[in-house]
């Protein structure tokens, strides 16, 4: 009885200050999960999408932050939507780095769904050129537009690729060496002229389809728990053009104790949206990702819920009112996940995330919100 009245208590309270709002702030409909409701949140505050249909967004991060893991997800969330189902899922993987077994992690649709920028007579060809990049995007796009099938391309990653500039100066340096001359100077970023003329090229055309690019990007040197300013390859249109600009960094190990001794089993990953056309707003939030699961979204969530009080925690129980349960972290994971609670969840988190933010907000009356009277000139 207790539990019940809390929950009712609750969902008041959020009507109360949402004004009797329940609708998000960005169509569902038009939007792609990343499969992290906190991360959705934070790229668009509606905890069932983070990508937009018709945007470019840019992720930037550690070498061991999850971003390979973040991007698969997209696809696997694009085939159980009904607005991506019939999107095609286009990976690029430059690095030739990814090695994910897909039907382990989500299942054989994904695994046969999820196809190269090209194929060639000897199989998958990625882009080795960053003009090859573009090439391709545009090749996707022109596509698109006579088939009608949008895409989800994912370029895995800018750092990877060269330009046909650095090609031809290694090439004039090397030859230079051979003969005995000096070859001063370095190679610069040849890819920060490229992205920016190739992205004012394609930015149309994914608007046009309701296409969705994602480049990844990582850093020179690892960003670490605070976020400092850290260096990475490419030129400022890969930032500038973005919609939502995401940089992700490791926050720990998730370790266990088998057999005695403590043994690494996932990551947290912090991930701060830096940039966001959609919302304005800047946000951090952090998730769980296991290299034999992915994203830990449920884990995730309960971690938010009792970090902002919604949920309160005494010793190891968790109440949570919304599902009538009093349980342990782990018992309370299984409970959702069994009985199917797992949109209810995100619902959940997407009314304390609103919350908070109704708590942050300038209550003020509007600045052109009321007529105000005109000064007479004196």
């Amino acid at each position: 009885m207790k539990i019940r009245m809390r929950a009712r208590q609750i969902s008041a309270a959020a009507e109360k200050k949402s004004g009797g709002k329940k609708a998000m702030e960005v169509s569902r409909r038009n939007l792609l999960s990343s499969g992290s409701t906190l991360l959705n949140l934070a790229c668009s505050n509606n905890p069932f999408g983070a990508f937009l249909k018709g945007k470019y967004y840019f992720l930037v991060g550690d070498s061991t932050s999850g971003k390979t893991f973040l991007a698969m997800t997209c696809f696997a969330e694009a085939l159980i939507s009904s607005q991506f189902k019939n999107y095609r899922l286009i990976y690029d993987n430059v690095e030739d780095g990814c090695l994910l077994d897909l039907e382990k992690l989500f299942n054989a649709e994904v695994r046969d769904r999820v196809e190269p920028p090209e194929m060639g007579e000897d199989g998958p060809v990625y882009s080795y050129l960053v003009e090859e990049f573009y090439y391709h995007v545009d090749d996707a796009i022109e596509r698109a537009k006579k088939d009608g099938r949008p895409f989800v391309y994912v370029l895995d990653s800018m750092d990877s690729l060269t330009s046909e500039s650095e090609t031809d100066k290694f090439e004039q340096h090397k030859d230079a060496h051979r003969k005995g001359k000096d070859t001063p100077g370095s190679y610069g970023d040849g890819k920060a002229k490229r992205n920016s003329e190739g992205l004012r090229k394609v930015l149309k055309g994914l608007r046009d389809t309701g296409s969705i690019l994602i480049i990844i990007s990582q850093t020179r040197d690892n960003i670490g728990f605070g976020f400092e300013k850290k260096t990475r390859s490419g030129g400022h249109a890969l930032k500038f053009y973005a919609t939502v600009e995401i940089w992700s960094s490791l926050a720990g190990a998730i370790k266990k104790t088998v057999k005695g001794r403590d043994r690494q089993i996932g990551i947290h990953v912090k991930l701060k949206v830096k940039k966001n056309r959609i919302t304005g707003e800047s946000h951090e939030v952090q998730t769980d990702i296991y290299p034999s699961y992915g994203i830990d979204d449920i884990g995730s969530c309960i971690d938010y819920l009792v970090a902002e009080k919604w949920w309160m925690k005494k010793k190891s129980l968790i109440e949570a009112p919304e599902f009538e349960v009093t349980l342990t972290r782990q018992k309370l994971i299984a409970h959702i996940e069994e009985n199917g609670l797992s949109r209810k969840l995100q619902r959940v988190v997407g009314e304390c995330w609103n919350d908070v933010r109704e708590a942050c907000d300038i209550h003020r009356q509007g600045r052109y919100s009321t007529k105000v009277e005109e000064e007479e000139d004196e």
